[in-house]
């Protein structure tokens, strides 16, 4: 494609995983939006995308001497970012508040600006990442989306597509619109016109997961932009819907798993006006998450060795942090969520009668790592549950605090087995198993999210049960994984190791392509971003 015909793609998200020395991402939103301008960049693609500089971080997480789950917020370092001097200025309850961008300056990185109001006394409104209550969160997608557009006109970047990564943005498509407005559209013309440039990616099929806002919260929103409420309502409803918003704002929604697709478009059936939804799978970003030794260790036949380096590494940490010593040559298994219920860390746990004699001989070891919303206090019952089973059993059982891309990066390099467990539907897309699968780590999963396009039983890795969802769920499935872990994995690992090496293999070959940032991002440009010939650029 020639260059003129390359869509110049502006990509808005609220969170960056870049490394774990700029903390402004909270999880599995952030690394998809990490690895998205990684790749961008490795490719060499026209892409400008947008964020948050978050002032505190988000959360350092720890269990205090009471077994409470506490938060910590250290400032964030400004180094590698490279101020603009760009200005832009957006109205937050009443109050006009000037805007500057910060450009990321990191090798092979896609263009990526942070944004952070000017004014110290304005800062409250980005101190921390997904903070404060519902205004707030208001205020902070005015600067993401409302700001974000109005710095690109001030840096002079020339748009063909926005893409909106997650409902935070949306509010993106409400300044879009008073701008065409504003150059002699009717509103309807205007919506239309909107929609031709703007792209949506829908995530959570969890209903608390699609932020909603009174409509008080957007109407002063509204009448700054010279928006009539009753038609801002006709596109995100009252309240307003911050997915609704995104659906109706654009062109097209991509889900982000095939099997999401399909629980998206049924989720979102109701809508009127809506986009079509798509199903573009996520991938991860090969540089990023594929350890160097395990890549040439396939490459030469010495994965095995690999892998027990990258093991032995990840034991070393274990030791470090927590004063375990779990064993080299046991099957460890390991568990890396957000902490939240439907994703069941815990299953495993549940039938002690079955689990305590694997755990005692050590014929099952598990690591467990994960962060809870600072909020969540169901997540932090989580955590704190499971660093109660690894005091019960510190032979056997450990617990990760703090979770973040350093840990994540070792445990899916080090792990033997990648466990889990949510409750079909309701895992998005679960990008972690495809970094562990990109190292020779053997998924065991539910068939939820990305597994189902990438499980082959028995020759890649693992299922859990047979996709089956309603009443009975957590018990059928609990019973599957004993089974698949009893009969399956465990004598495997022990008993017939050139097949687990196979399948280390054939996982990596899964993968490596598949699930990739670089399948991903041209997939987005074949799919969803159309050639920049008969758009106008703005």
């Amino acid at each position: 494609m020639a260059q003129a015909l390359i869509p110049r793609v502006a990509y808005f998200c609220m969170e960056y995983a870049l490394g774990e020395d700029l903390p402004i991402y909270a999880g599995g939103l952030g690394v998809l939006a990490g690895d998205y301008v990684k790749a961008a960049g490795d490719l060499r693609l026209p892409v400008c995308a947008l964020g948050i500089f978050w002032s505190e971080g988000y959360t350092v997480q720890r269990a205090a001497a009471s077994s409470a789950i506490v938060d910590d917020y250290p400032d964030t370092t400004r180094a590698n970012l490279i101020p603009t001097g760009a200005r832009a200025t957006v109205r937050v309850r009443g109050h006009e508040v000037p805007l500057t961008a910060w450009k990321v300056e990191r090798p092979g990185l896609a263009t990526l600006f942070l944004i952070e109001p000017i004014e110290e006394s304005d800062r409250w409104i980005t101190r921390r990442l997904y903070g404060g209550g519902g205004d707030d969160r208001v205020a902070q997608e005015i600067v993401l989306g409302v700001g974000g557009v109005r710095l690109l006109r001030a840096l002079g970047i020339p748009i063909d597509v926005y893409h909106f990564n997650e409902g935070h943005a949306v509010l993106a498509g409400l300044e879009l619109l008073r701008e065409r407005i504003a150059g002699g559209l009717d509103f309807d013309a205007a919506l239309a016109a909107v929609r031709q440039q703007v792209v949506f990616t829908t995530h959570t099929p969890v209903a608390a997961g699609n932020e909603t806002h009174r409509l008080e919260l957007i109407a002063p929103l509204a009448e700054e932009l010279g928006l009539p409420i009753e038609r801002v309502v006709e596109i995100g409803g009252d309240p307003f819907g911050m997915t609704v918003a995104g659906l109706r704002l654009s062109w097209i929604t991509s889900a982000v798993a095939q099997l999401h697709g399909e629980t998206a478009r049924a989720m979102w059936r109701d809508v009127s006006g809506a986009a079509p939804i798509v199903a573009v799978t996520n991938g991860v970003h090969p540089p990023t998450w594929q350890d160097e030794r395990l890549r040439v260790g396939y490459a030469r036949g010495t994965l095995w060795e690999a892998h027990q380096q990258a093991k032995r590494e990840l034991l070393g940490l274990i030791r470090e942090r927590t004063g375990a010593t779990l064993h080299e040559d046991r099957l460890l298994v390991g568990f890396a969520r957000r902490a939240a219920a439907y994703k069941r860390a815990d299953l495993v746990l549940r039938d002690a009668a079955w689990l305590a004699p694997l755990l005692t001989s050590r014929r099952l070891q598990l690591v467990f790592a994960g962060k809870a919303h600072p909020h969540d206090g169901e997540g932090k019952k989580i955590i704190a549950a499971l660093l109660a089973m690894a005091r019960q059993h510190p032979e056997s059982i450990v617990f990760l605090q703090n979770y973040d891309m350093s840990v994540a990066r070792r445990l899916v390099r080090g792990c033997d087995v990648w466990l889990n467990t949510p409750r079909r539907p309701m895992e998005a897309s679960g990008t972690s198993g495809m970094k562990a699968a990109m190292n020779g780590v053997l998924n065991l999963s539910v068939l939820d999210g990305w597994w189902p396009e990438g499980c082959v039983h028995g020759v890649n890795g693992w299922q859990i049960g047979d996709g089956f969802e309603g009443p009975g769920q957590d018990a059928h499935d609990g019973k599957a994984l004993q089974r698949v872990l009893t009969d399956e994995v465990i004598p495997t690992y022990e008993n017939d190791r050139p097949r687990w090496l196979g399948m280390m293999r054939a996982a990596i070959e899964m993968s490596q392509w598949q699930f990739s940032s670089y399948r991903m991002i041209e997939e987005y440009y074949t799919r969803l971003y159309r050639p920049s010939d008969g758009l106008a650029a703005s």
